[in-house]
């Protein structure tokens, strides 16, 4: 079993950057199974103060006297460096040390009907609407997603069954790390340039994932993916495919349509036979996929056909997924996490067929080596948009080398003759739309960072969501 086994649990559980979005939802899990948990972050936040009132131990500040002498693991998260003192001490005092990923890998394996979703796109949608469709079949799933999810009031939900839901990120191969009983792979393609060398190096580490599935559970794979028999050699559980050639895949969608907000409706097939009408209360194509995976997981698990359309329909969107913030003088205010040109390109197509005179678009670039590794791909992406205005690069974990700047993407843009503008503060932009947009325009803040606070501003909420308010330093990778 490893070091986390819910049978024993008699651990002290130390977490280094506990206010991370992952990691204060594996504390909240192990807590609520009785372990007992203590953490450190550099500033506090409603998770840390939820935390806090469920028992959790928290210390303020990252330092060696925080590794107490009744701590038996030692958790910390790839952001945390390794001359962080806490990771020295622990070493030092020869305890147990793990990183995140290890963590989510043993708490998966005290689970029988586990589900990990994989992709470079569409991770946090598609176990948010898994989670939805568990929760109309009373399956009393425990539920792990990237991002705040109104249905379970958080990040997270702790249940008492043998369900667990969780999403898989690839980066530094951290979804190696899991044995789940099925394995949703919804698309591969080029990110995380920093750690991957190529695509080939990326699609190698999506078949390892796959190897690592359960003989006796399933692969749910994107059916319309090119060369997807290279991914399927070694596989050894049964292979579920999704998309939307009828001719090559077990699930798919016909009949599609799509409501005045972009929202599809299909008629769902599996292997020929008609199993119903689904209407998403989510937009675009790349939704549509989505819900083929979910259904797909779903049916694999016996969930009642009827749970899983209704599940579906109940499910209006994660936070920063085309999230509604408000509506300012007649201005329609959209926050989205899309950092990636094919996640660009998804929204703005969504955005198009949404009510509209102008659309505005602020991008904030997430990290110098993607932006620098896909300048051209997100001009092109970019240019979707009516107008476009950028901010600085969102450093995350990264440093600047001087290399790139939102300056190459504005002349970038410039070449495929867009009205493009860049401004180095927040503040500055506000001021500018406020003053250039009209009623009936529809904005969108767009990006992996902190860009959402300027739709927030313009509203006057004047508020940290749980996903804005949480530690820049533990959570400034997008996948833990």
């Amino acid at each position: 079993m490893g070091n986390i086994d819910f049978k024993n649990n008699n651990q002290k559980i130390h977490f280094i950057g506990i206010g991370g979005i992952s990691m204060s939802g594996l504390a909240e899990i192990l807590i609520k199974k009785g372990f007992k948990i203590s953490g450190s972050d550099i500033k506090n936040s409603k998770i840390i103060r939820h935390l806090e009132s469920l028992g959790v131990e928290f210390h303020l500040g990252h330092l060696s006297s925080n590794i107490k002498d009744d701590i038996d693991l030692v958790v910390y998260t790839a952001a945390v460096k390794e001359d962080n003192p806490e990771l020295i001490e622990a070493r030092k005092k020869n305890l147990k040390v793990i990183d995140r990923a290890t963590l989510l890998g043993e708490i998966m394996r005290n689970y029988p009907y586990s589900i990990a979703v994989a992709g470079t796109h569409g991770k946090t949608t598609t176990t948010s609407m898994l989670s939805h469709i568990l929760l109309q079949a009373k399956k009393d799933p425990t539920i792990s997603v990237g991002g705040i999810l109104d249905s379970i009031g958080g990040n997270i939900r702790t249940g008492n069954s043998d369900y667990f839901i969780t999403e898989a990120c690839e980066y530094y191969d951290s979804f190696l790390k899991f044995d789940p009983y099925i394995g949703v792979i919804l698309n591969i393609e080029e990110d995380h340039l920093d750690y991957f060398k190529d695509i080939n190096h990326i699609r190698n580490s999506f078949i390892s994932f796959s190897k690592k599935i359960s003989k006796n559970g399933a692969l749910i794979i994107n059916g319309d993916m090119e060369n997807i028999n290279d991914l399927l050699d070694e596989v050894n559980c049964k292979i579920i495919t999704f998309g939307t050639d009828s001719n090559k895949v077990m699930w798919t969608a016909n009949n599609i349509s799509y409501d005045k907000k972009a929202c599809g409706s299909f008629n769902l097939f599996y292997q020929g036979k008609n199993m119903g009408k689904v209407s998403l209360n989510v937009p675009g194509i790349h939704n549509i996929y989505n819900a083929l995976a979910a259904c797909a997981a779903a049916y694999f698990l016996d969930i009642d056909i009827e749970d899983i359309i209704k599940g579906l329909e109940k499910f209006t969107g994660a936070h920063q997924r085309f999230e509604i913030k408000g509506n300012l003088k007649g201005i329609t205010i959209v926050d989205d996490y899309a950092h990636h040109p094919t996640e660009i390109k998804a929204t703005l197509s969504v955005a198009k067929h949404y009510p509209h005179n102008t659309l505005w678009c602020v991008f904030q670039p997430h990290t110098y080596t993607r932006t620098k590794a896909f300048l051209k791909e997100f001009a092109n992406a970019l240019k979707e948009a009516d107008k476009i205005i950028l901010t600085d690069i969102y450093a995350a974990r990264e440093k600047d080398l001087g290399e790139i700047h939102s300056k190459d993407l504005k002349k970038e843009l410039e070449k495929l003759n867009k009205e493009v503008y860049y401004f180095s503060d927040f503040e500055t932009i506000e001021n500018f739309l406020l003053e250039k947009c009209i009623p009936g325009d529809l904005l969108i803040t767009m990006g992996a960072g902190d860009v959402n606070i300027i739709g927030e501003e313009l509203l006057g909420l004047n508020l940290s969501s749980l996903s804005t308010e949480l530690s820049t330093e533990t959570e400034s990778i997008p996948c833990e």
